[in-house]
């Protein structure tokens, strides 16, 4: 088959995030960061809030960056800070730092309220 074929077009990556019974589906770019990470998946994190607009995680022991400053996070986005701190962003705000661009979740809707304020805990794995 030709790379033209549609049938030899490479397939979404994808995984889980479940936070409190309600999952998400979040499609990762095509990058060495996101093979890393699913390299270490399943994951559960426990997650903290910041600034009300977004949770975060350490994983402990780094993974590979290609930091940009995307100026515009959009809710659903999902991020590494740095090279060992997962962000999930629920909320649409303008930001001057710089992030890894992991992916971002298909249909954010519910993701705010299902990630609610303050600390929770959050599985992160292969989407079945």
């Amino acid at each position: 088959m030709s790379a033209a074929c549609p049938a030899a077009a490479a397939e979404k990556l994808t995984i889980t995030v479940t936070v409190a019974g309600k999952s998400f589906t979040i499609v990762l770019d095509d990058s060495v960061t996101t093979r890393a990470l699913t390299a270490r998946l399943p994951l559960e994190l426990r997650m903290s809030d910041l600034n009300g607009n977004e949770k975060y995680a350490a994983l402990g022991a780094p993974l590979p960056t290609r930091s940009e400053r995307p100026g515009q996070i959009r809710a659903g986005d999902f991020m590494l800070f740095g090279d060992d701190c997962l962000v999930l962003f629920y909320e649409t705000f303008p930001s001057a730092y710089s992030y890894t661009h992991l992916g971002r979740a298909d249909d954010p809707e519910g993701l705010s309220q299902a990630l609610g304020d303050g600390d929770v805990t959050v599985l992160f794995e292969r989407k079945r």
